[in-house]
């Protein structure tokens, strides 16, 4: 009794590769038990002496929907996506685009014409997603008929000559040819192959969870590829900052800045509203990560719809509130002082919490205090005011000398003024920040030196303005905001189900092989039945003859082998119980011969 696996003594086997595809005068014996181990379409070389235009459309079609295209036309998307990073985009930060074009008078209208600001909007971004999204299809669909026509089929009836095949053992029994059959059988269903007689063999398959995965895993790309061309076109993302105590209603008109994609329409905003009850901050105190937030969260109450219950809720990092296709994301955190401006009677003519922008980590923050209406100089003309504001919530003190902020936390805060007035220029119908003064039409108060008029505010300190102008008093009172973003990009659930099961599928396809074995049990010429195994992979792995030298040490115990007719004549003293039983191992072994 013999067994070989991969090169053996009694012939030399073709790969499995080789097998499948039928190639030589042995390879063909296999005819079509080496076949269809892989969905794979094969590529056939066109006819090019008669093409023609229908043949030339044939050819094209091919080559778009074979999988090699597909992979150069993902690694092209892959490509084509780096400029998106790298250069400022118009859809996500206008300001830097045009700062990029202020500082690059040659590269910007070479950026312009290939499209580089607006990268995943441009015809060639929007040619290569739409011709990678047509391969995908056109592979996948004859891939999955073919796959179905394998389910609704049978295995494939054994080769004449199993021993070209990688992993083959072999041995003599005096069990009827029949009982082994159908012992074999009964053991590679049992191990939940697809087993049917053929012949005078057993054919069985297993491994279509790998053909499964494989069409799962690019039926997901293609749902991914669906949901993210969905969400682009129908977001919607806006930021919108807000002090303690004021509110936030979904509309277009509440957000501080808003984009969008081509086809979204305003009344496709998720209807909700919100408003800031309280932020919490909490702090290192010490140690390398000083100033590191412990805490930080938001409370909020919401409703969702005109005239939904109001519900509580706290919104973290990473933890938005969610409301349909839309998540409200914390994004930022500041102060707010509360502000008082009294003109030179002492009539209060702004009162408010200024916002003012971070600068730093511990928050040294910068803003500006406008008063557009209600002040009159000491003269009785209408004026407008307009302070820079610079705060820091701990103070170094002035031994420090510089108005950066030590801590986070408002253990020592200190507001920074200098005045000025005049004209604003908000009423010329140009857009400005709130966090920035145009002087161009303001003159500064000037102190007893002529200097800039400005002073160090402590919490419940005033500041008088010269020559009874009035004054700015920094309240005790000191509020904090929080910075929103509002995401709305439906298709979210979509893509997040298609990464899953590309993740699920490419794993199927890479960890589970597929593969076939065949039992062969004939009555040899002395009468005594020969049964042969055999087994052939998708691709070489050790697996393949392991598995089946288990099944054949199984199949053995039920189908004990008897001695050869050679090894009987040479020792006719030794014993048919002398002879080995096939080993599990011994299919793997390449060119073992057992007595």
């Amino acid at each position: 009794m013999s067994t070989t696996s991969g090169t053996g003594s009694e012939a030399t086997p073709a790969g499995p590769e080789e097998s499948a595809a039928g190639s030589g005068t042995g390879d063909q014996e296999l005819g079509a038990a080496g076949s269809q181990l892989s969905t794979a379409p094969t590529e056939e070389p066109p006819n090019l002496p008669a093409l023609g235009v229908i043949g030339w459309a044939r050819w094209f079609w091919r080559q778009l929907t074979s999988m090699r295209v597909a992979l150069l036309l993902l690694l092209l998307l892959s490509l084509a996506a780096i400029p998106g990073s790298l250069i400022p985009q118009t859809g996500i930060d206008r300001t830097r685009v045009d700062d990029f074009r202020e500082q690059h008078d040659v590269l910007a209208p070479i950026y312009d014409t290939l499209g580089l600001f607006n990268v995943y909007s441009s015809v060639w971004f929007s040619a290569i997603y739409i011709l990678l999204f047509v391969s995908l299809i056109g592979c996948i669909v004859p891939r999955t008929w073919q796959f179905v026509g394998q389910l609704r089929g049978r295995p494939p009836g054994a080769p004449r000559r199993l021993t070209r095949l990688p992993a083959y053992t072999t041995w003599r029994t005096e069990a009827e040819p029949e009982q082994v059959r159908e012992a074999a059988l009964a053991l590679l269903r049992k191990r939940r192959f697809r087993a049917h007689r053929a012949g005078d063999a057993v054919a069985a398959e297993k491994g279509y969870l790998r053909e499964v995965g494989n069409l799962t895993f690019h039926i997901a790309l293609i749902v991914m590829l669906i949901a993210f061309a969905w969400g682009q076109l129908f977001k919607s993302e806006g930021n919108k900052l807000i002090v303690e105590g004021q509110g936030f209603a979904n509309t277009l008109s509440q957000y501080d800045d808003f984009k969008s994609g081509n086809l979204f329409d305003v009344a496709d905003l998720e209807p909700f509203s919100f408003t800031v009850k309280s932020f919490t901050g909490t702090y290192e105190p010490s140690g390398p990560n000083k100033g590191t937030p412990r805490t930080y969260e938001t409370e909020l109450v919401h409703s969702e719809g005109a005239y939904g219950k109001e519900k509580t809720t706290k919104v973290e990092v990473n933890k938005p509130l969610k409301v349909g296709d839309a998540k409200v994301y914390l994004v930022s955190h500041g102060y707010a002082p509360v502000v008082t401006v009294r003109d030179g009677e002492g009539k209060v003519v702004f009162k408010d919490a200024v916002p003012l922008l971070p600068l730093d980590a511990n928050v040294t923050s910068s803003g500006v205090v406008k008063v557009l209406d209600g002040y009159r100089n000491p003269e009785g003309e209408k004026e407008q005011l307009g302070f820079n504001a610079f705060f820091v919530p701990t103070f170094g003190g002035s031994a420090v000398g510089t108005m950066l902020s030590q801590f986070p936390a408002l253990d020592y805060p200190v507001l920074a003024l200098s005045a000025y007035h005049g004209d604003l220029k908000a009423d010329a119908g140009i857009p400005q920040s709130v966090y920035q003064m145009d002087k161009t039409k303001m003159k500064e108060f000037k102190d007893s030196e002529g200097e800039l008029f400005k002073k160090l505010l402590m919490p419940g300190e005033t500041m008088t303005l010269p020559d009874g102008a009035g004054s700015v008093t920094f309240e005790k009172e000191i509020k904090e905001w929080a910075g929103f973003q509002i995401v709305q990009e439906p298709g979210g659930g979509w893509a997040l189900a298609g990464s899953l099961f590309a993740i699920g599928g490419l794993a199927c396809s890479l960890f589970i092989q597929r593969r076939r074995v065949w039992v062969r049990a004939v009555e040899g010429p002395d009468g005594v039945t020969v049964v042969e195994m055999a087994g052939l992979g998708r691709s070489e792995s050790a697996k393949v003859p392991e598995e089946l030298g288990d099944l054949a040490g199984i199949l053995y115990d039920q189908a004990p082998g008897v001695p050869d007719a050679d090894d009987a004549d040479a020792d006719d003293a030794a014993p048919a119980a002398s002879v080995d039983s096939p080993d599990p191992q011994a299919a793997s072994a390449e060119g073992a011969e057992k007595p």
